[in-house]
């Protein structure tokens, strides 16, 4: 049992419940409409969960093609994209999701061996103000937190409709 004094910050139970406090914090600190983290799986990314609950299924897809993360990933676009259509690759997703987007940002996460597993992401439907981007610092360490618990062996979800 947790003492009443520590409870709030003794550790979650398992890598998804990390992974959810993180985008409830990010949403209630950083703002941004929707976060999520997700899994990259040939050629789909996969949500493993966002915030707010239930604004996108977990095991949802996405075609990887059709990714903002990719883009960034790829190095195509910038981790972050205060008016996305600004930015030729970001302006350039119209399908799914993509055609909502206002305001991007994401960084990826990584395995122990430097593969990249998926991402921390974050988009609006308006788009944000150039100061948003003072955000990427803190959306940055997250994820490397993310990525540390990944490399000391804290196993994430698999997607649903994976083997």
């Amino acid at each position: 049992m947790v003492p009443g004094g520590i409870g709030d910050v003794a550790p979650w139970p398992d890598w998804s419940a990390a992974a959810r406090g993180a985008l409830e914090f990010l949403h209630e600190h950083v703002g941004w409409d929707l976060w999520m983290v997700t899994r990259v799986v040939d050629d789909c990314q996969y949500v493993l969960c966002s915030y707010p609950d239930g604004a996108v299924r977990p095991g949802a897809r996405i075609w990887w093609e059709e990714s903002f993360c990719r883009q960034m990933i790829e190095g195509r676009a910038p981790r972050v994209a205060t008016v996305t259509a600004a930015i030729p690759a970001y302006a350039a997703l119209t399908k799914g999701l993509g055609r909502d987007v206002a305001a991007y940002i994401g960084v990826p996460l990584v395995t122990a061996d430097g593969q990249l597993f998926g991402t921390l992401c974050g988009v609006a439907f308006r788009a944000k103000p150039l100061s948003a981007a003072r955000d990427l610092r803190l959306v940055e360490t997250i994820a490397r937190m993310l990525s540390t618990l990944l490399a000391a062996g804290v196993e994430p979800p698999t997607p649903p409709d994976l083997p």
